[in-house]
């Protein structure tokens, strides 16, 4: 497989939906104009909202969504591979999916994916964040076959189950999609190592698109969008301001790199600890 270049977006979203499209649209052009085949992008990249009732004022049905369109006619405006890395759809019930797309050239969805695992946690000094009260898990994994490799997607907290990874990369992915909204609290302490490990885990590229600065609500997110390698070394790091980041991606690393580690082959059955 021929290498490409990819690209990860870093936004600082807010709580108009089509100035949020606009502006990543404008990134994404650039990006393209560098040479980027495959443009990521972050969790919430359409909105970052605050609260149930106005995430679910704000939703919309696939069919229905603005920013799923608009993103789909600018894949097919720019000739590139979209990755969107998450909006948030309305679901019969009043809960919210929170779901990732694969955009082909063509403006064709070739993969969506919900969100598995929600984030449910008190990180103190009142930082408490509650996904299950308005967003509904997805229960599959899912992976999209892109002209270099296949693309397993995940979200955000996703990063911290890496039994999913090891999942997707003994379906046959190479590379590996973690948009998020990271928490600057959980941020510094947690993405760069996480990633990497992911990375080092499976032998994938690993792609994170992310947001950064200050949201709604004085939620703060970490920023740092990251390529990552097969073997965890951090090929670009888009810091803490809104923009783009590229690296040349090559299929053949990932090849390279199980062969020296071949760990996805060496899964051994095991009992259970009893508590």
């Amino acid at each position: 497989m021929k290498p490409f270049k990819a690209a990860c977006l870093q936004l600082n979203s807010g709580t108009e939906m089509m100035r949020n499209c606009e502006i990543a649209a404008t990134l994404a052009v650039e990006a393209r104009a560098a040479g980027a085949d495959l443009i990521l992008m972050p969790e919430n990249l359409a909105l970052m909202e605050w609260g149930r009732s106005a995430l679910v004022l704000n939703a919309a049905t696939e069919e229905d969504h603005p920013a799923l369109a608009f993103f789909r006619d600018l894949a097919r405006e720019i000739g590139a591979w979209l990755h969107l890395g998450s909006l948030h759809i309305l679901l019969d019930g009043g809960m919210i999916a929170n779901r990732s797309f694969v955009i082909d050239p063509l403006g064709g969805i070739r993969a969506r994916y919900d969100k598995i695992h929600m984030f449910d946690v008190d990180l103190g000094l009142g930082e408490v964040y509650r996904e299950s009260a308005t967003f509904a898990p997805g229960d599959r994994a899912v992976a999209a076959d892109l002209p270099w490799g296949r693309l397993g997607l995940s979200i955000c907290y996703d990063l911290r189950f890496p039994q999913l990874y090891r999942g997707l990369a003994q379906a046959g992915c190479d590379f590996l999609a973690v948009p998020a909204a990271f928490t600057r609290t959980t941020g510094k302490a947690h993405w760069h190592v996480l990633l990497r490990a992911r990375a080092i885990e499976t032998g994938c590229y690993v792609f994170a698109p992310a947001q950064c600065g200050e949201h709604i609500n004085n939620r703060q997110t970490y920023g740092h969008a990251l390529i990552v390698s097969p073997w965890g070394e951090i090929l670009a790091d888009a810091l803490e301001q809104p923009g783009w980041v590229i690296a040349e991606i090559d299929p053949r690393r990932v090849g390279e790199a199980r062969k020296k580690i071949p760990c996805l082959d060496h899964d051994r059955p095991f009992a259970p600890l009893r508590t």
